[in-house]
């Protein structure tokens, strides 16, 4: 009896095994439809996300801007896969900004001028406003001068302004990027607009602006010219107390190069002229070296380079630079110079660098500067007073002789040593005679003119008639 109980409950079990395992299956096959239905919510969703034209569109605040990006035509291209960053004025945002330019509608602004406005807004990538720091970032106007990218400065120290503008709501992702809305136009900066955006740069510019004074202002946001500023940041004015007692407004020329956008990359060891200009109106010399870093005048190096404005180039610079004597570029030129500066302060030689820095007593002077190779052609370099006499040969005070003041023929007058030098020119070039009438010397390079004389590179040292 109990066997054939047993025989019932097998079959039994069976079924109930049986039962439970598609019971199993079938939760499994339902737990697998919801997951993929979800995905395809999920895809569906990221597909249906707005770009960052459709989000514009869908924004009554942001109806000009959809009105300018359709009169610049540029909505096709932020419609594009991106990403892009938008920094998007708001309507009030547009209206000042005519009201401000003097246009009574967006019809009024040039077409390219408008495009170049509204890509100024635009940065490449998916910028979050938890990316963002304060520095510089480009912008995809090409505006800048040379046709480069518009720099615009970020600043996060108190919420996050673009170029002064204002984010007033941030991180609207879409489709093909994120959209931040702000409270200005971002217009194309010059030079002074970048200096006035950068609080780093207030007091460069209370000294462009003192007493009144708009002359550098209005010199440096003029369109028709270019200019490379070497721009000191507020550390390097707090840190400068001027020890020369030079005029404020003349060191401030030195810090402007005109007729030059360089940058960075543009930049090599040589020397290019500023707007400061000696007592004869010559324009001085500074000197750039690029070995390590950049350097200028052997002073101020670059702490951040390549700010594009429409009108030039900035370089925040970490030491103002003040006016350069002979002795600086001496100094400052160790690829060209090191062997004369070494002989001008070896042993026993007479106080040539104060004489040789002052802007008084026998200034300004004409220096023929031997470069090194000069020095090491030499058998035999003299000292002591032979030495002496080889280095006053090479100085002529009381006169700032350029190359244009040379002739064929000339003679100079006497250098401090006492002998004349006789310049020779033919095709162009000049060459000098020393006083032992040594022939051949020749400039390699003309005018490197300091606040108190010019230097003249030469390839050989020039020999007194009195050397033994």
């Amino acid at each position: 009896m109990k066997l054939n109980k047993m025989k019932l409950l097998v079959p039994f079990a069976f079924l109930l095994f049986f039962a439970v395992s598609c019971s199993d299956d079938d939760n499994g096959i339902v737990m697998e439809e919801e997951m993929e239905e979800m995905e395809e919510e999920e895809m569906e969703e990221e597909e249906e996300q707005s770009s960052i034209v459709e989000l514009a569109l869908a924004t009554a605040d942001l109806s000009i801007l959809v009105d300018a990006l359709t009169e610049a035509e540029l909505v096709e291209t932020l419609q594009g896969d991106g990403p892009f960053t938008v920094f998007a004025p708001t309507n009030a945002a547009f209206e000042a900004f005519l009201s401000d330019n003097g246009f009574a509608s967006l019809d009024d602004i040039p077409e390219d001028v408008l495009e170049q406005v509204l890509l100024n807004h635009v940065v490449a990538g998916n910028v979050m406003s938890t990316d963002l720091s304060t520095t510089y970032i480009s912008s995809l106007s090409t505006a800048g001068v040379d046709d480069r990218n518009i720099s615009l400065y970020v600043d996060i120290s108190n919420g996050v302004t673009i170029n002064g503008s204002a984010v007033t709501t941030a991180d609207i992702e879409a489709s093909n990027g994120v959209v931040h809305v702000v409270d200005q136009v971002i217009g194309l900066p010059n030079i002074v607009d970048h200096a006035v955006y950068n609080p780093a740069l207030s007091e460069l510019v209370g000294a462009l602006t003192m007493d009144g004074n708009t002359t550098f202002t209005d010199l440096l946001a003029d369109p028709e010219t270019m200019f490379t500023v070497l721009a000191p940041v507020n550390d390097a004015f707090t840190a400068f107390d001027n020890p020369n007692g030079n005029d404020l407004d003349a060191i401030l020329s030195n810090h402007v190069i005109a007729g030059a956008s360089l940058a960075a990359a543009d930049l090599s060891n040589g020397y290019a002229n500023t707007a400061a200009t000696n007592g004869d109106g010559d324009n001085l010399s500074i000197y750039i070296n690029v070995d390590d870093g950049v350097q200028f005048n052997g002073q101020s190096s670059v702490a951040i380079s390549d700010v594009v404005a429409t009108n030039g180039i900035i370089h925040a610079v970490d030491a103002v630079i003040d006016l350069p004597t002979v002795v600086t570029f001496a100094v400052a030129d160790s690829e060209n110079f090191s062997s004369l500066v070494g002989a001008l302060t070896s042993e026993g030689q007479p106080d040539f660098v104060s004489v040789l820095s002052s802007t008084t007593d026998n200034a300004p002077f004409t220096v023929f500067a031997p470069i090194n190779s000069a020095f090491a052609s030499l058998e035999e370099v003299p000292e002591g007073e032979a030495l002496t006499a080889v280095l006053n040969h090479h100085v002529i005070a009381e006169a700032n002789i350029v190359s244009g003041d040379l002739s064929d023929g000339l003679v100079s007058p006497a250098t401090l040593e006492g002998d004349t030098l006789t310049f020779n020119e033919a095709d162009g070039t000049f060459t000098i005679t020393d006083g032992a009438g040594n022939m051949g010397t020749g400039i390699v390079k003309a005018d490197v003119q300091a606040i108190n004389g010019v230097i003249h590179a030469v390839d050989q040292v020039l020999i007194p008639s009195t050397e033994d």
